[in-house]
């Protein structure tokens, strides 16, 4: 690397968000901008991920990747959610009411998701970043200090360089966060949620299911084939006592909360266990210094939102930058990052106290406050104009959403 090399946009972190953060600036900024992602995982020429998990892609994250050419390369592995149900009860039940369903589209002929698998997703990015010609680093931000005009970047290797803009994408423990001395509030849950993919006999349809039980809630997520991607909520000590059991004794654990609707079931992938909990960012900026996704803010999955609320983030940072590039401004000026703090902050705040509460209210277990808490789901169900608002506002494309979530390009 050269030392003396100036970048436009540096993205710390070659996850989902940096690289569609990355592949963001390039079509907003142009061929001649000079962007560069850093993250340790590129020190193989043609790395691959290898993570497992899969992710609800909301509308407005796909009209993103749509609008970054990214989909017609995932697009044959994108399962579309169809419909969703959501059932509340306890485990022995004998029966599991649905009291809330959603079906249709946020738009004629557009699914309001799609289950993507984040390997699939990381791949074909990382490919399309080279191929746009995005550098990527294998050694990542140690230290970075703002001046006038420019951010210095140290890198781990010991070379340097320096950025109009550091775009922190180094997940939930961010250390550049750390660096910039801006805190966090934040409280873990005491829960972990088990995921793996399971094979099954018949079709899904392309159905979610949301089981909410006492433990935590129980999630069915349609994949290509005969298969579901599971988010299984459990207390952090159960989920890891689970994961100890014999494969066959897990299965029959699996079988208790999955149900029969699907026939025989098969686990097809080595479980694993993630621990949750809440964490916002006191400040979303610094000095040349923007956060983006999980350095950002982390949430409880219970309403499949993290991706997504890191997506919105790349989507208004990518737009706030490209704007006043194009009125020939300073891409890393406090305006510019106000503006992008302004557009995120309370998004993301109130979608965070949403699902903290929801995750409260479902693990009340109190047979009255079930009842309240049923006879509040079935009026949503009967009132077909807000359960059309939370859909659209769920799948990103509610209020002044960034351009990219509306498939506009920059």
């Amino acid at each position: 690397m050269d030392r003396t090399r100036r970048y436009d946009a540096v993205m710390a972190g070659g996850g989902l968000a940096g690289l569609s953060l990355a592949l963001a600036l390039r079509q907003g900024l142009g061929d001649g901008a000079r962007l560069a992602v850093a993250d340790p995982a590129f020190v193989a020429e043609k790395p691959h991920s290898t993570d497992m998990r899969a992710s609800a892609i909301a509308a407005g994250a796909r009209r993103l990747f749509e609008a970054l050419g990214v989909w017609d390369r995932i697009a044959g592995e994108a399962e579309p959610i169809l419909a969703m149900e959501i059932t509340d009860s306890k485990l022995g039940d004998a029966a599991r009411p649905v009291f809330l369903s959603f079906e249709g589209d946020v738009e004629p002929g557009e699914p309001f998701a799609h289950m993507v698998p984040n390997a699939l997703l990381q791949d074909a990015m990382t490919e399309l970043a080279r191929e746009r010609g995005i550098e990527l680093l294998a050694s990542p931000v140690a230290r970075f200090t703002a001046k006038p005009g420019s951010v210095a970047l140290a890198f781990s290797d010991g070379s340097e360089a320096s950025a109009a803009l550091l775009a922190a994408c180094d997940g939930a423990r961010s250390k550049l966060r750390a660096l910039a001395g801006i805190g966090v509030t934040g409280w873990p849950y005491g829960q972990s949620a088990i995921v793996m993919t399971v094979g099954h006999e018949r079709p899904h349809g392309g159905k979610a299911v949301e089981h909410f039980l006492p433990a935590g809630p129980f999630a069915l997520l349609p994949l290509t084939g005969n298969r579901c991607s599971i988010v299984w909520t459990e207390s952090t000590a159960t989920a890891k006592s689970l994961l100890a059991l014999p494969r066959v004794l897990l299965k029959d654990e699996l079988e208790r909360r999955f149900g029969l609707e699907l026939g025989e079931i098969e686990i097809l992938d080595d479980p694993k266990a993630f621990p949750l909990g809440f964490q916002m960012a006191r400040a979303f900026v610094a000095e040349r210094l923007a956060l983006v996704g999980d350095a950002a803010h982390t949430i409880h999955p219970i309403a499949g939102q993290g991706i997504n609320m890191g997506l919105r983030d790349v989507a208004a940072l990518a737009e706030a930058v490209t704007d006043a590039a194009r009125l020939g401004l300073d891409i890393g000026s406090p305006d510019v990052l106000a503006r992008y703090q302004r557009w995120r902050r309370f998004d993301t705040l109130a979608m965070g106290m949403a699902t903290d509460g929801l995750n409260r209210l479902f693990g009340i277990r109190s047979d009255a406050v079930r009842l309240v808490r049923d006879v509040g789901l079935g009026l949503v169900e009967r009132m077909p104009a807000m359960k059309s608002f939370f859909i659209r506002d769920a799948a990103g494309i509610g209020g002044q959403a960034p351009k990219l979530l509306r498939g506009e390009t920059l």
